[in-house]
């Protein structure tokens, strides 16, 4: 076992940060767009099983590491052990706040380790904290507030099919794609880009931006973007209903 990616030890805070970023993503997928393969890869009748994330942006479901003490802090242990014994997205969330730690614990780790002073360890945790956690991203917890200030225009926009989620299309699915810019719409732009500025994508936690390709969830109303659910503007047009990894996975029957 590596470790979670050991081998490339970053120094600076930069370094330390894109590598957080890099095991961040790779959690998410798993949590999220991957979640089908991860519930495979969990089986409860295996060992004591962690989800390790790596610089590199992937995930993967392997035992811990052999040698005492291990390269690198190690992640929560026997997280298989739970998946049948509750509901799937409350699983999820445990996998996720045990998963944010471990994230927390292995910046910080190669903090102590190139000797960052408290100047350096300030600024590492400042950029840490203007990205979502894991929790938040799994329960959509990043974007309620959002979601409370929009409500009201969400509900009309859904009963209308404005031109803020559905764009030269009667389908019932939401979603919203680039426009080419166009002196009229200029004012409409504006107006969605207030309205979905602080929008976050379900699977990657990243901002809504009116540039890119975005698709809304019809059972949990989460956003996404299209390429991190693998969905183009072209399928977009003819999904009536569109279920995201996460609640396509609820929806699957238990054994």
């Amino acid at each position: 076992m590596e470790g979670g990616g050991a081998q490339n030890n970053p120094r600076t805070v930069e370094e330390v940060f894109r590598d957080f970023k890099g095991r961040r993503a790779g959690m998410i997928k798993a949590l999220t767009t991957d979640v089908e393969e991860f519930y495979r890869q969990c089986d409860p009748e295996k060992e004591n099983l962690c989800l390790y994330g790596f610089p590199s942006e992937q995930w993967e479901v392997n035992l811990p590491a052999e040698e005492v003490p291990p390269e690198l802090p190690e992640p929560a242990l026997g997280i298989n052990f739970a998946r049948d014994g509750m509901q799937d997205k409350d699983w999820l969330s445990l996998v996720a706040v045990h998963s944010d730690a471990w994230l927390l614990a292995v910046a910080f780790y190669f903090g102590a380790r190139f000797g960052f002073d408290k100047a350096d360890r300030k600024r590492l945790f400042n950029m840490i904290n203007e990205l979502p956690s894991l929790f938040e991203v799994v329960t959509g917890a990043a974007k309620k507030q959002v979601k409370e200030k929009s409500s009201v225009s969400n509900h009309s926009s859904n009963k209308s099919k404005s031109h803020s989620k559905v764009r030269g299309s009667e389908s019932h699915t939401k979603y919203s794609k680039p426009m080419q810019p166009k002196d009229e719409d200029e004012g409409m732009d504006e107006e969605e880009e207030d309205e979905h500025g602080d929008t976050l994508c379900g699977a990657c936690g990243e901002n809504y931006a009116s540039d890119e390709f975005w698709i809304c969830c019809d059972i949990c109303e989460k956003w996404f973007h299209g390429k991190c659910v693998k969905i183009t503007p072209a399928r977009a047009e003819h999904i009536k209903q569109y279920k995201c990894p996460s609640c396509s996975s609820n929806k699957r029957a238990r054994p």
